[in-house]
């Protein structure tokens, strides 16, 4: 890049060396010297910039872009253009995104280096990468260039992805080619549906990830090729060999996963990146993957073993005999052999159908003469015990009473006993009714039996005391599930508050608390996260102690001022303001204070007046003393602290004063009165 400037921003920006370089811009790391705080520039290309449709649509990219705000998403601070002279005089403007600097690696040196990760390192990125974007596909930003290179991992093992709305930027919702006519995107990991230059959805991006998956698991991309127009007609044409075969011992659940995403019909695909993250997650805690398990459409193993089967099938039709029209029948008809070994051909292989048709028909009578064996013995044994019963229910059976909530013990003891049963007493231990409530009966009531028969009813303990499982920062669903298991009935009416440290939707707390016992089959109320968050009082914390204390909860701006009240080093202000409701992660505005404000003291001369004396100080926000005489006609003889000094506001300065008819003031003090 030409001419490249040492600073952007009117100097706010210090370029520093070069970190990056892709096919559109180069990154460099720089100096933000308003924050003080170290950034990444990505700068455009010159002869992409001097597109006027290309700048304003990378305008608004930025824009919607640096709206995001998400732990797994490089931060967007700052964006602009820079205007530069070449060395043939012409002018070109630079645009260029400020954004955040992630120390670290990118994925694809890791993998260059490590080759294939762990299956525990690869949900855990995995798990990052989806939440990046599914975060961008709520707020409308498809990123279209999902790659090992756009995804960082910092030194604390944080997955960062990058290059947001970059590709995004070339061109309108609908289309995925450049003004050119060229693909947009990486070749070994563009989706089928921007190879053809069809229009582009966030299923695009999961089937990128399915490739970054592929990657990760086997340390080589799903497909290779000499050529990007080869890598290509591969995504759409081909399919990729199962991450199984590639690493033996990998579990076969992974080629569902990586299948379901890469599916070539983006129907059959995920449909957005929490279905896709869900499966993960199900399947690093032991589960089966739902939406991949159900997918043999597209499952990479089955594609294969269809199409080994299709190159393997024998080509019988080529083996049959010739067949001929038989215009008098009106039927194909076999054309008769021509030699003799196709005579003994076929007469040996009729001999062989004769044989396997008479084995077959030999076995159907076995098991005909088996099945019907069993017949007779079963209607006999029927009519053995419906003859044998009837002879006993003509009169000794009786209806079982009804049990219910109001029963009394003793009332349908009665009522058994006058029916010539016998109550068999029972506890029931689980139930959540009153002590000696009946909750059920074996056999159930209306059931016929026999007089004499004995009748099994349980009669409530009463509900037991358990404690209130802890559902903080479950699902709602997760949660009701838990309680509901535990014994509990769950309000239908859901409270939500603010919370700190609760994502949006996810409880908060229940009411009775976690821990705490509570009845079995008493009403439980959840309480949900709002999302928003009461901004904390930091006015007087130190800045240290306020960064650290908040560190991944706000994004904070820095800024200084000085402050006769707030030490050095600690918080004047905030904005929003203290007790504000605020949306969690928001940004935070802090002003430092740098200590009380200077003031320099003023050149005051030896025989000055000591009324003009005083109002000089006083202008620059010193308090005037005097030693000597302050009448009308007194003059300066010297102060302290001298002149220039640097001294708080609102400090005191000595004026030592002398009768002025002692004199003009000229050489009575050498200067002594302006400190020199």
């Amino acid at each position: 890049m030409s001419n490249m400037p040492n600073a952007l921003a009117g100097g706010r920006y210090q370029l520093g060396q070069l970190i990056g370089r892709g096919g559109m811009a180069e990154v460099r790391i720089a100096l933000d010297t308003r924050l003080g705080r170290t950034v990444a520039v990505k700068i455009m290309r010159a002869e992409l910039a001097n597109d006027e449709i290309f700048l304003a649509r990378f305008r608004r990219e930025a824009r919607s872009v640096a709206q995001m705000n998400n732990p797994n998403i490089v931060n967007i601070y700052d964006s602009g253009e820079e205007t530069i002279t070449t060395d043939a005089g012409d002018t070109e403007r630079l645009p260029y995104i400020v954004m955040e600097y992630v120390k670290g690696q990118t994925l694809r040196d890791i993998i260059k280096v490590n080759g294939a990760l762990s299956q525990r390192d690869c949900e855990q990125v995995m798990l990052g990468v989806l939440s990046a974007l599914d975060y961008s596909h709520r707020m409308g930003i498809i990123h279209r260039d999902i790659k090992p290179g756009n995804i960082m991992i910092s030194e604390q093992g944080v997955v960062k992805v990058m290059d947001f709305g970059i590709a995004r930027a070339l061109d309108d919702s609908a289309a995925t080619m450049t003004q050119s006519q060229g693909v947009v995107g990486t070749a070994q990991y563009l989706s089928p549906e921007q190879a053809r230059g069809e229009a582009v959805d966030m299923r695009s991006d999961l089937y990128s990830a399915g490739c970054v998956l592929y990657e990760m698991l086997t340390g080589r991309p799903p497909f290779t090729g000499d050529s990007a127009v080869a890598i290509a007609y591969q995504h759409v044409s081909e399919v990729a060999t199962p991450p199984s075969a590639v690493v033996p011992g990998l579990p076969k659940m992974w080629d569902s996963i990586v299948a379901k995403a890469m599916a070539k019909d983006r129907q059959n695909r995920y449909a957005t990146a929490g279905e896709f993250k869900n499966d993960i997650l199900t399947y690093m805690n032991g589960g089966v993957p739902v939406a991949a398990a159900f997918n043999p459409l597209t499952d990479l193993s089955n594609v294969k073993a269809r199409k080994e089967a299709e190159r393997e099938q024998p080509t019988a039709a080529i083996s049959q005999p010739t067949q001929a029209f038989n215009p008098v029948t009106g039927q194909f008809e076999q054309v008769p052999p021509t030699n003799a070994a196709q005579q003994n051909a076929l007469k040996t292989r009729a001999e062989q159908r004769a044989a396997a048709a008479k084995a077959k028909k030999k076995k159907q009578i076995i098991i005909g003469s088996i099945i019907g064996a069993i017949a007779v013995i079963a209607i006999v044994v029927g009519l053995v015990f419906a003859l044998g019963g009837s002879h006993k229910n003509t009169a000794e059976m009786v209806t079982v009473p009804e049990c219910t909530a109001t029963t009394s013990k003793d009332g349908l003891e009665a009522k058994l006993n006058a029916l010539g049963l016998k109550m068999v007493e029972k506890q029931d231990t689980d139930s959540t009714e009153a002590e000696g409530t009946c909750t059920k009966m074996s056999p159930k009531a209306g059931s016929k039996v026999a007089k004499g028969s004995s009748v099994s009813v349980w009669f409530s303990a009463g509900p037991q005391s358990v404690s209130v499982p802890d559902v903080k920062g479950m699902s709602q669903s997760e949660a009701r599930a838990k309680l509901e298991k535990a014994g509990f009935k769950v309000s239908s009416s859901v409270k939500t508050e603010d919370s700190a440290d609760i994502d949006k939707d996810e409880v908060t707390r229940t009411d009775p608390a976690a821990g705490s016992p509570a009845t079995k089959g008493s009403t439980i109320t959840i309480y949900v996260s709002s999302g928003m968050t009461s901004m904390p009082n930091l006015v007087g914390q130190s800045k240290d102690a306020a960064l650290s204390q908040y560190n991944g909860k706000f994004n904070f701006v820095v800024e200084t001022e000085a402050s006769d009240s707030v030490p050095s080093g600690s918080i004047t202000r905030t904005n929003p303001a203290a007790g504000s409701t605020i949306e969690q992660g928001s940004t935070i505005t802090i002003w430092v204070s740098t200590g009380k404000e200077k003031v320099t003291v003023p050149s005051i001369s030896a025989g000055t007046d000591y009324a003009t004396a005083k109002l000089q100080l006083e202008a620059v926000g010193l308090v005037a003393a005097t030693n000597g005489p302050t009448d009308s006609s007194a003059v300066v003889v010297s102060i302290d602290p001298g002149a220039g000094s640097q001294v708080d506001k609102g400090s005191t300065v000595t004026i030592t004063t002398k009768a002025g008819a002692s004199g003009n003031g000229n050489g009575t003090n050498n200067g002594g009165a302006t400190g020199e």
